[in-house]
């Protein structure tokens, strides 16, 4: 139990974005935040933020349902498999969404937190609040190593 993380975040580094459509751009914040993996041929997590982008463009909140609804829209607009679009499927990209500080959840209705940008809910949540503890106990962890 103690070798069990209390917190854990993976971010990556790209290209400067450019010339991208927004599905692809999408895609790539999933990759830079740790919610893709490079080759996942299951990228539903993309489509599914970017519905919740969409939405949040208009302050709407969307059940799971709706949500799996837009997914498969944007899915057959790319002439992508279906991979990935079962209920459970949805809700469990759902949850990884929330625990990622990057949606809410309430009365079984999802949005982006605070109805923020990407951006601002990165600053807020991650940037300020997630890195620093992170940031701190590796230090924590360095100095006792110096102590040895």
């Amino acid at each position: 139990m103690k070798d069990l993380p209390l917190a854990e975040i993976t971010l990556r580094k790209y290209e400067k974005p450019k010339d991208l459509e927004k599905r692809e751009l999408v895609r790539k914040v999933c990759l830079s935040l740790g919610l893709l993996q490079l080759g996942d041929s299951r990228d539903v997590i993309v489509d599914i933020l970017m519905v919740l982008i969409n939405a949040n463009n208009k302050k709407e909140k969307l059940s799971s349902e709706e949500i799996g609804r837009e997914v498969e829209i944007i899915r057959k607009k790319y002439s992508l498999e279906n991979k990935g679009l079962a209920e459970s499927n949805i809700r469990r990209q759902l949850k990884r969404l929330i625990d990622n500080m990057l949606i809410n959840k309430q009365n079984n209705m999802y949005s982006l937190t605070e109805h923020n940008s990407l951006k601002e809910i990165f600053e807020k949540n991650i940037e300020k609040f997630v890195l620093p503890q992170i940031v701190e106990r590796v230090k924590e962890y360095l100095g006792e190593l110096e102590k040895i």
